[in-house]
């Protein structure tokens, strides 16, 4: 038999608000043995209460709506554990969403979860919002949203800022400091994200170490396994370049496979520099040198924003800029002497 409230109260021998102020973590002006007596009872039984009638009487369903670009993208999958790991314990549930980077889509997938009742979305998208979605808007008023954008739409609050350029330009320069003087990046068409943050910093990183840039070692593709495969597989025919930085880990993956379908060897004729530091690169073999960014931090925090948010909407959300780290692996070879133009 499924317990009540009241039941739980009358078997710890308390009022049934004390047991609702216990359960939602606002019974801090109970005494211990008080809490523990309830939460012991609850636990026993196995008690969990009705979001649905939670709901009519709090206003809050306990979800939260996370719409991401690609469900497949082990970026994402991480941002989305970091997510659930703030959310869950606090009593929160996730309803994911995949917008396949459609603006027209995430604006629908927008609408739906605000008719689901619920209490706020997660955010990741490539694009510029309608004004309409903007913080502050009526819409924000309504069902609180934290964007995960990378900073390209404007607003003065909740924004996530990845050190995108200081991660790439270190990346690009520690090729050069090996010895590297021929050095390809593999970018991204711009059907996704436009990483020009990486791109700018490739180009600084290659003039402040005295190495001309060349139009020729910059291939594009989708930010894939298979993008990063077809890009490196134009690069390649350029036979004097020894190192290729990619704006990627899955990029970095795909390139792997079209050095080693040369008769190529990683790190040992060609270095490969990633971006992302997705778990699956410490087990490439050869380990792969990447730029690491904390996509499970990032996910925890726009969580823990967004739940601030819905739970204090007075309070001005806050600003949170992420450091990015070069992971030094097996995937660069140092080189004693320049290669001949």
């Amino acid at each position: 038999m499924k317990l009540t409230i009241r039941q739980i109260a009358e078997m710890a021998g308390v009022s049934v608000t004390t047991v609702s102020q216990i359960l939602n973590n606002k019974g801090s002006r109970f005494s211990e043995d008080t809490r523990k007596r309830v939460l012991d009872i609850v636990n026993e039984h196995q008690y969990r209460p009705d979001f649905f009638a939670s709901n009519l009487i709090n206003r809050h369903s306990k979800t939260i709506g996370m719409i991401i670009p690609d469900v497949t993208d082990f970026f994402f999958s991480k941002m989305v554990e970091g997510a659930e790991n703030y959310l869950t314990p606090l009593g929160y549930k996730l309803i994911l969403c995949h917008s396949q980077q459609s603006l027209a889509k995430e604006t629908q997938l927008l609408q739906d979860l605000n008719h689901r009742s619920v209490d706020g979305v997660l955010l990741a998208t490539p694009n510029l919002m309608p004004e309409g979605y903007a913080y502050g808007s009526d819409f924000y008023r309504k069902m609180p949203l934290v964007l995960i954008d990378r900073g390209i739409n404007q607003r003065d609050t909740g924004r996530l800022i990845i050190k995108e350029y200081e991660g790439a330009y270190q990346a690009v320069s520690y090729l050069a400091q090996q010895g590297h003087r021929h050095i390809a990046l593999l970018k991204e068409n711009g059907s996704y994200y436009q990483l020009q943050e990486r791109y700018n910093a490739y180009r600084h990183a290659l003039k402040d170490a005295g190495i001309p840039y060349k139009k020729h070692y910059v291939a594009t593709g989708d930010l894939t396994i298979n993008g990063g495969y077809q890009a490196a597989k134009a690069i390649l025919l350029n036979p004097e370049v020894t190192a290729i930085f990619c704006s990627n880990d899955a990029m970095a993956i795909g390139c792997y496979r079209a050095i080693y379908e040369l008769g190529k060897k990683v790190p040992e004729e060609i270095s490969v520099i990633g971006f992302d530091d997705i778990e699956l690169t410490a087990s490439l073999a050869p380990a792969l040198t990447t730029v690491q960014q904390p996509i499970f931090e990032i996910g925890f925090t726009a969580a823990k924003f967004l739940v601030d948010a819905i739970e204090f909407p007075e309070r001005r959300m806050p600003n949170k800029i992420f450091e990015t780290k070069l992971i030094l692996r097996e995937s660069v070879n140092k080189i004693a002497k320049s290669p001949s133009s």
